[in-house]
């Protein structure tokens, strides 16, 4: 099993353009695609479209997206926008609900 694909810093419109082929290559490239979402310090909309669409193309191919780790950044804006159930972002154990 290979090492998951790291984010860090920002998942926002300001890094779409940047990211979006490197998360969609994890999708289209492995069996297990998953992203380690722990680094991410601030996401916006536009972040949370790019896990959609990754999570689109991931059932697309037949294969369950991994969203490992998410960062309280990233659990606060999939809660916001009640994402959390349908990314299925799991919490880190010992996090704060």
């Amino acid at each position: 099993m290979s090492a998951p694909l790291s984010i860090v810093g920002e998942l926002t419109i300001y890094r779409a353009l940047e990211l979006k082929p490197l998360i969609l290559d994890e999708v289209a490239q492995r069996d297990r695609p998953s992203l380690d979402l722990s680094g991410v310090e601030e996401i916006d909309t536009a972040g949370v479209q790019l896990l959609l669409l990754a999570q689109r193309e991931a059932h697309a191919r037949g294969v369950e997206l991994q969203l490992l780790s998410p960062s309280a950044a990233v659990r606060e804006a999939l809660e916001l926008l009640w994402l959390s159930p349908r990314l299925d972002a799991p919490q880190p154990s010992g996090a704060d609900a």
